[in-house]
């Protein structure tokens, strides 16, 4: 009997830990689709053609469209926020009354779509310095509003103002366990897009990549 009850109040004690880790674990983040693993992600990198930025000075956001109408009413901004949150209300205009979205890069927690801004994960500079000076318009528009790769993240915004346009030899999200993730999506990008890459970003990203 006694060991009944010692067994019992260890399952009890076993149940309630589970129970509390279950409650205080952080949320799950939304994450953008077509991330590779670590090790296509160095493949992928080893393809990339190593170039020294051009072109910055000629570089203008309004040459890459965006935000665009994705779905009824609804634009690339939104949709995002819809894809990336947890319980979003949307008005008739698609717009986010209500909802949480969790931020990636720093761990935090928002309720005010305001409080939240759409990453590019390359930012538009960096595209327009790493070749997308010689796309056609149209070709930008769509890159600046890729929903079919991790392109953008639903991030807090004084973290995406802190980035701006810098590559990863430069900045790195502040919350080092996303830092792997990131480098993985950054080279998706950069791959699939077909831009290039140059020697200081690639040493960070491998850098990056190491800590998988």
């Amino acid at each position: 009997m006694h060991r009944d009850r010692a067994l019992a109040a260890a399952l009890g004690i076993a149940c309630a830990t589970v129970l509390t880790l279950a409650v205080t674990a952080q949320p799950a983040a939304a994450i953008p689709p077509n991330i590779p693993s670590a090790s296509t992600a160095s493949s992928r990198l080893a393809t990339l053609t190593v170039s020294t930025e051009s072109h910055g000075s000629t570089y203008n956001r309004d040459l890459f469209p965006h935000w665009i109408t994705v779905s009824g009413s609804c634009n690339t901004r939104e949709q995002v926020l819809k894809r990336d949150g947890s319980n979003v209300v949307t008005d008739s205009s698609c717009a986010a009354t209500s909802g949480s979205w969790y931020s990636p890069y720093d761990g935090a927690t928002w309720t005010a779509a305001g409080d939240v801004d759409i990453d590019h994960m390359v930012p538009l500079a960096e595209a327009w310095a790493s070749g997308a000076w010689n796309w056609t318009t149209s070709h930008r528009q769509q890159f600046a509003n890729d929903l079919g790769g991790p392109q953008l993240w639903a991030v807090t915004d004084n973290v995406n103002q802190s980035k701006s346009d810098q590559d990863p030899a430069e900045w790195q999200p502040p919350r080092t366990a996303e830092r792997c993730r990131y480098a993985r999506s950054w080279i998706q990008v950069k791959w699939y897009w077909g831009l290039s890459v140059d020697s200081s970003e690639k040493s960070a990203l491998n850098s990056m990549l190491s800590s998988c």
